[in-house]
């Protein structure tokens, strides 16, 4: 009998992490076999056909990725494109001048004429999902090396990706699933022609900023608007004033019913990365020593950002869209680490693999295929550990320091000095357009600040087997006072000062490849990357090799193991689906979160001349006068809703879907104890943040004046159906 209760308890223990409703990011084209009947249970009214089709219009049509890091969605004929503040930010931020500050002011477009381009920036559409597992792996050997597998799945896809039927404007693209034991080819569609449209003012867009980034309750208005062009015949055509708006297969309708407690939601975009099934030695290592050197790195990069910042409003400008970049990331890790520590994600992990072991030790073919995995794996990221943390160093130091990126890019053309005229002079124009980039937004006391910072946590904080030998020395040399370092190399160097360097790439850029050899910043970087690469990157690869087949091995160990579980695969900036209930919270002992925040609270918050808390004069004006139009909801104006949808980073933007399929609101964030959901999706504490719909419109209509917009979206109530 006691053995039937500790039986019956294990089962329970797995059908209960089996059966969570809200974990999940699935591929749209299994909804119909894989999640359609659990959907219709949560309370989904549509089909799922009507997400995913080939045949008709579905949702999938109105969903892009907006400059493959974000989501966006079409709403309305015409073309119009809803995605977040912080999405459109760069383009916001690159119209803005001090006279022009769109950034300060907001943009509202009064007519397609006014609406602006963005060079570089484009939208895609999926056409359609294939899966393509068996052409990818086919003849492939279960005992080929890794570079074989590799070189062999690269050759298959290249042919199937010339095979595939698509339009000429149309482009196929080929994606692993479940650590390579899947593979999926995507038809899309491109658009490059994407003008800006609206967005509100920085203090409405990123209302809050630090304070409130990743954090309920919120109350941020983190929309902007876009519009996609295209020829005459609706296809792709790059930029030109004779392209007109698109006409999109679908647009999503909108709700202006709001949301209650335990209403059905679903959010249709692009996630970007998640590891959920990694084993306990990887959870560990991100919670005991990745994480926490990268938030030691980070936090001194935002000491420094934030001291200019808020002394200079041309650097505030300038450093805007950097400072956020860094500070996302930054506060996900802490956020990642707390969430992981209070759920005992190391030991949820530990103690799944308990169970695997047990399963795998009572089967003699599982035992055979995966006896020792679990041991090798453990083994494998002891030896990796403390080159993953020389690796971590690395890659967040050196992008952080901007002369560092001015450096590279006479690197580039030092690699091709030697080829023939034609050649070079194409490679030194192609440098002035990227040095023309970087200077734009680059203050030389900024970065010097970022040197003095970041350079000591690279000589102080690691072995010195991983340092560049120059960087010691130099260091030495100033006695270990950064700043003085900082202060002697900059001051040696021309690189900071774009017009000597424009001079002397003009007049004679040979020459001057050959006189920056001797800059000791020239000299540091180079040297910095030369014992990344011999002491870092050449020592780690092979272990990386090992350990990218041993997860491989262990994804499909756990699909042979768990056969009672639905898999889903992790993102991988491929078109998902995820669904769950609007859903208050509690974050610890004593506080519960509500589902719904409204403008209320952003008066609560209101400080005058803050640079996060500030409120515009019409805002409050509108609040004063509790003038929200047919937006609010009995004399209040909702602003943001939560709800337990598995999401993350590149959902950014993604539209929350009702029961019905209409659009309620518009993803942005998840919550602080939460954002370990990359890695340990909890169903207690994890929850995504969204703009309720509403909010937007009255932004759009009452506070910008624009409501020529809304005219363009169909509104309804779904909800006075019933």
């Amino acid at each position: 009998m006691k053995w039937l209760k500790l039986k019956l308890f294990s089962v329970f223990l797995f059908v209960t992490f089996i059966a969570r409703a809200d974990e999940g990011m699935w591929l749209p084209l299994l909804l119909e076999k894989m999640n359609e009947s659990q959907m219709k249970s949560l309370g989904m009214k549509i089909n799922a056909s009507d997400i995913y089709s080939i045949n008709k219009g579905s949702l999938k049509d109105a969903i892009v990725s907006f400059g493959g890091f974000c989501t966006g969605e079409v709403i309305s004929s015409k073309g119009l494109v809803l995605t977040n503040h912080h999405c459109g930010f760069r383009s916001v931020q690159s119209h803005s001048t001090l006279d022009n500050n769109y950034i300060r002011d907001g943009f509202w477009a009064k007519d397609n004429n006014s609406e602006l381009p963005n060079q570089g920036l484009y939208v895609t559409f999926i056409v359609r999902i294939e899966d393509v597992t068996k052409q990818v792996l086919a003849g492939i050997s279960k005992n080929a090396t890794e570079d074989q597998r590799r070189a062999a799945i690269n050759a298959n896809m290249e042919k199937i990706n010339t095979a595939a039927p698509k339009d000429k404007f149309q482009k196929t693209m080929i994606r692993s699933f479940f650590e390579g034991n899947q593979y999926y080819m995507f038809v899309t569609e491109t658009y490059n022609d994407v003008r800006l449209v609206g967005a509100p003012p920085q203090s409405i867009g990123n209302f809050g900023q630090d304070t409130d980034n990743w954090m309920w309750p919120r109350h941020t208005g983190d929309f902007a608007l876009f519009r996609i062009y295209a020829g005459k015949d609706n296809k792709p055509a790059d930029y030109s004033p004779d392209n007109v708006p698109y006409v999109p297969k679908k647009a999503l309708s909108i709700s202006l019913d709001g949301v209650e407690q335990n209403d059905f939601t679903m959010v249709f975009g692009f996630p970007g990365k998640t590891t959920q099934y990694l084993p306990s030695a990887a959870v560990q290592q991100i919670v005991e020593v990745s994480d926490p050197a990268k938030i030691q790195i980070r936090d001194k990069a935002l000491e420094v950002l934030n001291k200019f910042m808020r002394a200079d409003e041309a650097i505030k400008i300038k450093y805007a869209a950097k400072y956020a970049s860094v500070s996302n990331a930054w506060k996900k890790w802490r956020g990642e680490v707390l969430g992981l520590t209070r759920t005992g994600g190391v030991a949820k992990k530990q103690k799944q693999e308990a169970e695997f072991e047990k399963r795998v030790n009572n089967n003699s073919v599982l035992k055979n295929n995966y006896g020792t995995l679990l041991g090798d794996l453990q083994a494998t990221y002891r030896l990796i550990e403390p080159l993953s943390l020389a690796r971590d160093y690395y890659n967040e130091i050196t992008p952080r320091i901007e002369i560092f990126s001015i450096v590279g890019q006479f690197n580039k053309l030092s690699n091709i000095a030697d080829k023939d005229e034609a050649t070079f002079v194409k490679a030194v124009e192609s440098a002035k357009t990227e040095l023309v980039k970087i200077y734009k937004d680059y203050d030389v006391n900024v970065d010097k600040g970022l040197f003095a910072a970041l350079m000591e946590l690279y000589v102080t904080k690691q072995p010195a087997q991983y340092i560049s030998p120059i960087a010691i020395q130099q260091a030495k040399a100033a006695k270990n006072n950064f700043v003085n370092l900082a202060n002697q190399l900059y001051d040696a160097s021309i690189l900071h000062d774009k017009e000597k360097v424009n001079a002397k790439l003009n007049s004679n850029p040979k020459a001057f490849l050959s006189e920056l050899m001797k800059d000791p910043l020239v000299l540091l970087y180079n040297d910095m990357i030369i014992a990344y690469n011999e002491k870092v990157n050449t020592p780690i690869a092979p272990l990386q090799a090992k350990l990218d087949a041993l997860q491989r091995s262990y994804m499909q160990a756990q699909m042979d193991v768990f056969t009672e579980k639905k898999f889903y695969p992790d993102a991988n900036s491929t078109l998902r689906v995820t669904y769950g209930k609007v859903d208050s919270y509690i974050p610890k002992d004593g506080v519960q979160y509500n589902i719904q925040t409204y403008l209320d609270g952003v008066m609560e918050k209101y400080v005058p001349g803050d640079y996060e808390f500030d409120v515009p004069e019409k805002l409050r004006t509108l609040y004063a006068n509790k003038d929200f139009g047919q937006y609010g909801v009995k004399g209040k104006m909702p602003v943001c809703f939560i709800a337990s949808n598995h999401t993350t980073g590149g959902n950014s933007g993604s539209p929350a879907i009702d029961a019905h399929g209409n659009l309620i609101g518009l993803n942005f964030d998840r919550v602080w104890e939460g954002t370990m959901s990359d890695i340990n999706y909890d169903p207690s504490i994890c929850r995504n943040i969204m703009v309720d719909i509403r909010y937007v419109l009255f932004i759009i209509d009452k506070f910008a004046d624009a409501g020529h917009l809304v005219k363009e979206m169909k509104l309804i109530h779904p909800k006075k159906k019933k």
